[in-house]
This record gives C-alpha cells, sequence and structure tokens, in this order.
C-alpha cells in the first residue's frame, strides 16, 4: 500500500435527502484519506429493514440476505480496484480511484475495468435481478483470470477466441465449494451472453479491433416449456387448502395464470396500476420491471376476484400494494406443496403460471398470437412463438370443426349432382 494513502473504507448507507417515498435508495459511500465519493446500488428498502451499525439489509428474508450478498459484490469490486491501483503504484485520490473504478483512468482498456464500466452504464436501464446476474458473471470472469491464468486482470486487446473458449471450459469444470450446484449447459451459456454482451459494448466504443466471439457459437440445451393444461388448472383452482399461506400462494399463482404476470410484477402491482379500459372494463397497465416494457392486459373475471379478494388485506394495505409480499423462494417452495396436494408431477414454478396464461389461457382458446405478445409484454412476436404449444385436445377440436365443415361442403356438391 502508498505510504500517501493512510486510509479506505467502504460502507453502504441509506440516502434520506429528497426522499419522498417510504423505501430509501442504498448508496456505496468510498472514502480515500477523508476524500468520499458516493454511488448508487439502484436499491430500495425500508429503514426499518436496514442495520446502519452493519450498513445492510437485516438478514429476517431471503430477498435481502440476496441483497446484502449483491452488496458484498459490489464492495469487492470496489475493494479490488483499489488493490490494483495500490500494487501498481498508483496516486490515489478519489478522482483517480473513481476513474478507474469506470475504466476512466488511460488508454489501457482491460477486461476488469470493462466489466464494472458495463455494469454501472447498465444500472439504470435493468431490472437489480438482471443486474445481479451480470456481477455474479464478472466474479466467474476474475476468478478465471486468476485461477487459470494467474493474472488479476488482462488487457482487451489480448481477448480472443481462445480466451473465450476457455472461460467457457472453466464454468463447466466449476466446482462450489458452498451450498450451489454446479452450473448446467444453459447456466454457461448465461454467462456466455453476458460476457459477450461486456464486450459488445468494448467493440461500439473502438476498445478492440476484433470480436474474439466472431467464431464463437453458443450451445443452448432446448427444453420444452411447462404448463397446466385445462384440467390440471382446474384442480388447483377448486382445491381447498387448510393453511392461510396455500391458500394464498394458489391465489397468486391463478392470477398469473389469468394475466400472465411474471413474479416480480405480480408482487409489485398497486391499485394505481387498475385502471377502466377502452371497453369500460377495469385493465391492468404496468411495466415489466426485467425489461421496462409496457404491458396492458384487459382483466378476466378470475383475475379481478383474486385481487378483490386480496386488495383490502391488512398485509397489502401496509405495503400498498394489490397482493401481500412475498419472496420469490418462499412462494415457489410453497408450490410444491401445492403441486404434492393437489397430484400434480409437474415442477410448479410461479413461471410456470406465465406458461399457462399463454398457452391453456390463451392461445389455446384462440387468442390470437400477436394479442398474446402485447400482454405478455415481449419486444419481438419471435419470443412469444416458443409459447404457442399445440395442445393435443385444441388439434382435436380444430380438426373436427374442420371435418364438419368438409362433410358439409361434400354432402352440398352431392345433392347438387342429384338435382341435376
Amino acid at each position: 500500500m502508498q505510504s500517501q494513502t493512510r486510509t479506505f473504507s467502504v460502507i453502504f448507507h441509506l440516502r434520506k435527502a429528497g426522499a419522498v417515498e417510504e423505501k430509501l435508495p442504498i448508496y456505496a459511500r468510498v472514502t480515500i484519506d477523508g476524500q468520499r465519493m458516493e454511488q448508487s446500488v439502484k436499491q430500495k428498502i425500508n429503514p426499518e429493514d436496514w442495520n446502519d451499525r452493519r450498513g445492510l439489509a437485516k438478514p429476517k428474508s431471503e430477498e435481502f440476505k440476496i441483497l446484502n450478498r449483491y452488496l458484498e459484490q459490489v464492495r469487492s469490486a470496489l475493494v479490488e480496484c483499489y488493490r490494483e491501483m495500490s500494487v501498481a503504484k498508483k496516486v490515489i485520490t478519489i478522482e483517480s480511484f473513481k476513474r478507474a473504478y469506470f475504466g476512466e483512468d488511460d488508454n489501457e482498456f482491460t477486461l476488469c475495468k470493462l466489466a464494472n464500466y458495463h455494469n454501472q452504464d447498465m444500472k439504470d436501464s435493468i431490472c437489480w435481478g438482471t443486474l445481479k446476474n451480470y456481477f455474479t458473471t464478472q466474479k466467474y470472469l476474475q476468478k478465471y483470470l486468476k485461477e487459470r491464468l494467474h493474472v488479476s486482470d488482462i488487457g482487451l486487446k489480448e481477448l480472443n477466441y481462445k480466451f473465450v473458449t476457455g472461460f467457457e471450459y472453466y464454468l463447466r469444470t466449476f466446482k462450489p465449494v458452498d451450498h450451489q450446484k454446479p452450473l448446467a449447459n444453459n447456466g454457461v451459456m448465461k454467462h456466455m451472453e453476458r460476457f459477450r454482451k461486456m464486450v459488445n459494448v468494448a467493440l461500439k466504443n473502438e476498445w478492440m479491433d476484433k470480436d474474439p466471439f466472431k467464431a464463437y457459437k453458443p450451445k443452448f440445451t432446448k427444453y420444452e416449456r411447462g404448463f397446466l393444461s385445462a384440467e390440471e388448472l382446474q384442480t388447483i383452482e377448486l382445491k381447498e387448502f387448510p393453511i392461510e399461506r396455500l391458500t394464498f400462494v394458489k391465489d397468486l399463482f391463478i392470477f398469473s395464470c389469468y394475466t400472465g404476470l411474471a413474479y416480480t410484477d405480480a408482487v409489485s402491482l398497486t391499485p394505481d396500476n387498475m385502471v377502466r379500459g377502452i371497453d369500460g372494463d377495469y385493465w391492468l397497465i404496468t411495466h415489466r420491471q426485467k425489461t421496462g416494457t409496457s404491458v396492458k392486459i384487459p382483466l378476466l373475471p378470475k383475475a379481478l376476484e383474486l385481487i378483490e379478494r386480496y386488495r383490502k388485506n391488512p398485509k397489502s394495505l401496509a405495503d400498498g400494494t394489490l397482493f401481500p409480499k412475498i419472496s420469490n423462494q418462499r412462494l415457489n417452495g410453497y408450490l410444491k406443496e401445492v403441486a404434492a396436494v393437489c397430484g400434480i408431477d409437474k415442477n410448479l414454478t410461479f413461471h410456470l403460471a406465465r406458461h399457462t396464461f399463454a398457452t391453456t389461457v390463451t392461445l389455446s382458446n384462440g387468442v390470437p398470437i400477436e394479442s398474446v405478445s402485447k400482454m405478455l409484454g415481449h419486444t419481438k412476436i419471435t419470443t412469444t412463438q416458443v409459447y404457442a404449444k399445440v395442445i393435443e385436445r385444441k388439434l382435436s377440436d380444430d380438426m373436427r370443426q374442420l371435418k364438419q365443415k368438409l362433410s358439409g361442403k361434400v354432402g352440398k356438391e352431392v345433392k347438387d349432382i342429384g338435382k341435376s
């Protein structure tokens, strides 16, 4: 460490100035020799859920544990940047640190600087769940550099096809030491996709001359998108549970089956999202948190019934939402119980409800795929086409109608021939 630099610290705190909402934004405060730099981490939290002394969320739910892991990733990236500047014997001030962290300190662009730049540049345009995944990819890139290449960083001009395929092999053979499972093929491919997007930023900014991904072809394993049949959906709808938490989880799942909303969007709904549509009926108008795409959904009677059931729930009123809040992990855990009680031998997750809306509720009942695409918040019709499954009974019904039309047409022709 340099002699002229005496102190360095990173703490997280809530910024109260100018806040008009109950939740306050979380900021990272970097202090170097008494000079401060503050950076938003694009997260908000209620003050009662925040531990001021530790500078972290109170780990009383899985949601807050995930938030704390994300904050530690941000802290690690800041500390690593400081360490690299110290090792390189650079003069460290708050301004030089800021330039180094955002990849602006000199003309030497490196992979770690690119990852920092990309993730900070993206923080206002994507939801934090997606941003968290980019930080995880960044963590794997840092591990690959240290464990396989025995370096702390690498210049962007040194990235080539060998580096790309080497990183893929590292991901495939990586053995976690904690409770996590090894990465499956599609998990590896998602990291490679995110790495490629980082490289694309460098190419667009002309920080690189050649694309190391030019000859690289991702190899995703194609899986059939699961969904519930009409009979399975009805089984869950009609099932009554003596346990309140299972009843609520069942109802929230059914709500998604009739609206197509993803977990984050469903639990974030507020009364302001319910408006009268051009037909005079209630619609849900919101934005997908994952993509920011506008979503407009005419409410089916079942969905409206469930909203009315929970909108005045004390927990809903306290949160200002249409439904009480519940973490995604707990929700999916309880859905396993729902599936077992209902005798449904499928991996019942909340996202399965979105698939069910697309297939069983809408497409199978003749709703045009263009309308389904709009309600799902897709920007491309090709994204919706993966949901366009042909259910056997629907296919049978369509062919039966065709047979009737054809037989009627043939019968009329025979009669006309007889008359002649």
